[in-house]
């Protein structure tokens, strides 16, 4: 097991370092100076050609591109993601305000998917062909075609606009007011969940009828256990692997999904920051946010190999 948890790692602090080179290298091989959009935003004074090179200076941007990684990466890995170009802040406090909103509503969305996915793919196994069955099937297959920032804007025609039932967009704390926040989080975290919630049921379901058929179940059932026994002790224990690594695989979907759904919903979390800092070509901030994400989805990734490697000894001894 000890080896088996180095190598994932290991492989683990690989794939960081490899993501921040790369969207490091991006941002810096894209065209446009993000001097001069800061420049041009500023009406109140007149830069000269060495004002403009001081500035570069400042924010070293005049230096090779693989020395500005080295410094960044150093600095980044004590948290300090360096400051925004175009507004001047710290990329770290920034970070701070926008990542718990996304772990927030990512969270709400992710425990949403799998509690209602979880057991509506369980009923599609042990009720397969039936017409509970027929209809989960197919709304998990419209749930997985359906584009969240399309629904987005649904849902606030219908609730919002029309219905005046849930507020348009925004973010209130829960600790400041819980009522307000669950309002606002109802329409960004189903959108966000819509997606997983359908790739876990069909999921669920895969696993379910693949164990189902095996001859201990069929023996099971011989002896006249009950359902609720055959289901909980037989089916569900060895048919909830693949589950576990879809489950590591939403988180990504979950994030990814973020960055429509904040921009739908006027949302202020890390997909908000990542977009307006992409637009204005703000070097440190869609960096921050990338490494972040990069961690985040990493780790549980990480998770999911060791409790793949607990749950099945076999992948341990592979």
């Amino acid at each position: 097991m000890f080896i088996y948890l180095t190598k994932r790692i290991l492989q683990a602090i690989a794939v960081v370092i490899l993501s921040s080179f790369l969207v490091f290298g991006v941002m810096h091989w894209l065209p446009g100076d993000p001097i001069l959009m800061y420049i041009t935003s500023d009406t109140y004074k007149q830069h000269t050609q060495a004002e403009i090179d001081q500035l570069r200076h400042q924010y070293g941007l005049d230096r090779p591109v693989i020395v500005q990684y080295a410094d960044w990466l150093g600095n980044a890995v004590t948290g300090d993601f360096g400051k925004s170009i175009i507004r001047g802040t710290s990329v770290s406090s920034e970070l701070g305000q926008a990542l718990p909103r996304t772990i927030y509503i990512g969270l709400v969305a992710f425990i949403f998917a799998h509690i209602i996915g979880i057991p509506m793919g369980i009923i599609c196994a042990v009720r397969r062909g039936r017409w509970l069955d027929n209809v989960i099937t197919a709304l998990a297959n419209l749930g997985m075609t359906v584009p969240v920032f399309w629904l987005g804007i649904i849902l606030i025609y219908v609730f919002s606009l029309k219905l005046h039932w849930l507020p348009v967009g925004g973010y209130t704390s829960p600790f400041e007011d819980f009522g307000t926040s669950l309002k606002q989080l109802v329409m960004p975290a189903f959108c966000l969940a819509l997606g997983p919630l359908a790739g876990v049921t069909r999921q669920t379901r895969s696993a379910m009828l693949d164990v189902i058929h095996q001859d201990y179940i069929r023996t099971a059932w011989a002896k006249g256990l009950r359902e609720r026994v055959v289901v909980s002790k037989h089916i569900i224990k060895n048919g909830i692997l693949p589950v576990v690594t879809l489950s590591g695989m939403a988180i990504p979907m979950v994030i990814g999904g973020a960055v429509l759904v904040e921009n739908v919903f006027n949302y202020m979390g890390m997909g908000k920051l990542a977009t307006l800092g992409l637009f204005t070509k703000d070097y440190a901030v869609v960096q921050g946010v990338v490494l972040v994400v990069a961690v985040i989805v990493v780790f549980c990734n990480l998770i999911v190999d060791i409790s793949y490697g607990y749950l099945d000894p076999r992948v341990r001894v592979s």
